[in-house]
């Protein structure tokens, strides 16, 4: 028979390593909380809440994985399905995804926001979120189906009103990815560079505000002319201290001015947009695939359509090209640098916006913007 003391020894034993035991799992849920549920609220208002950051997103517009490329080292890895609209981030660009990540050319194909939306391809592509452009979001009957079958949607924009929904676009593009942090970082870098052309602008008259003709795809096709409205980059003509011609007349964020219009307006300073989408038109083509000869050379046919000559902007020599793909872009604050100096160089003299490339590429982006994404006809 053991004495009362032997017995006691091996209880003592199991309550302290019970309680060790219970101290070390409370420091492992100190030190590795439960993870928390990602609240997300997206553009139309509405909120939807993931379990773990997102691995497999569904996007309507490449200029999406712009987006992510800012906040991943590897945006591709966390893209399921996208419209392959090479056009819409450039040739040159997706090539230089292609080489850096090829798994780009595996990923499942989903109709664009330019396009009729497929909620059997949706579905098919197995996103465990879906992201889709304001403008083109889903019914609420297609939004009711994709969800049924377990795949959240959102809703973001770079298009309607850039300078406003865009640091919302990619805080939730941010927190939906487990990048938030970074997210955050270039959001303060654009804040900065926003403010500093808004202090510069500070005390502008209206008379001082020249009058701006932005030609989106200019020369295009036959007809004159493509303009933005109430929106889309005529917020950053406005931002910026300029008149943006089209405003008056195109409630929307995008439309068609005719000829006769845009004479009357006489605008003071002309910019078109092209790219290596133009190939084939009579159109500017300006981007990493042109020199910036074969650009001036381009942008000057654009300008001598009927009806161009008499304007103040030519006479004046304030005619410029854009890439296209810088429109609608998560590096919008380029666009918003290159036409400040444009709408008014006395005050942007020393504004070097190659620069700020330089800077965004070294500290953001995981594929480099090439160039040139400008150009000046003189």
């Amino acid at each position: 028979m053991y004495p009362i003391a032997c017995l006691a020894r091996p209880l003592l034993a199991a309550s302290v390593v019970r309680l060790l035991f219970a101290m070390f799992f409370g420091l492992l849920m100190l030190v590795c909380p439960a993870a928390a549920e990602i609240a997300l609220k997206d553009l139309s208002g509405r909120e939807v809440r993931l379990a773990a950051p997102a691995q497999r997103l569904l996007i309507d517009d490449g200029r999406f994985l712009i987006a992510l490329s800012l906040i991943l080292p590897d945006p591709v890895s966390v893209v399921a399905a996208w419209p392959r609209d090479i056009n819409r981030i450039g040739k040159r660009t997706f090539e230089a995804y292609k080489a850096k990540f090829p798994a780009i050319e595996n990923l499942a194909k989903v109709a664009s926001s330019a396009g009729s939306l497929s909620v059997e391809q949706v579905v098919a592509a197995r996103p465990d979120l879906a992201v889709f452009s304001l403008g083109s979001q889903p019914s609420d009957e297609e939004r009711e189906r994709i969800e049924a079958a377990g795949i959240p949607v959102v809703v973001i924009d770079f298009f309607v009103h850039p300078l406003t929904n865009l640091e919302p676009s990619l805080r939730l593009l941010g927190m939906a990815t487990g990048r938030a942090a970074q997210a955050e970082d270039f959001l303060a870098f654009r804040r900065a560079h926003l403010d500093a052309i808004r202090d510069r602008l500070a005390g502008l008259t209206q008379g001082e505000r020249p009058r701006v003709f932005l030609e989106p795809h200019a020369a295009m096709t036959a007809d004159c002319c493509n303009s933005p409205g109430r929106g889309n980059v005529g917020d950053i003509i406005e931002a910026d201290g300029g008149t943006n011609i089209g405003a008056a007349i195109i409630p929307r964020a995008f439309g068609k001015l005719n000829l006769e219009y845009v004479i009357a307006q006489n605008p003071q300073v002309y910019i078109a947009t092209g790219g290596s989408h133009m190939e084939g038109t009579a159109g500017l083509l300006v981007g990493p695939e042109y020199s910036l000869d074969r650009a001036r050379e381009t942008l000057r046919g654009v300008v001598a359509r009927p009806g161009f000559a008499g304007l103040a902007a030519v006479k004046g020599e304030r005619v410029h090209g854009l890439s296209h793909q810088l429109l609608n872009s998560p590096l919008d604050l380029i666009t918003v640098e290159i036409l400040a100096k444009w709408i008014h160089p006395e005050r942007f003299a020393n504004l070097d916006v190659d620069t700020t490339v330089a800077e965004v590429n070294r500290r953001f982006l995981a594929v480099p913007i090439e160039g040139p994404n400008w150009v000046d006809l003189d």
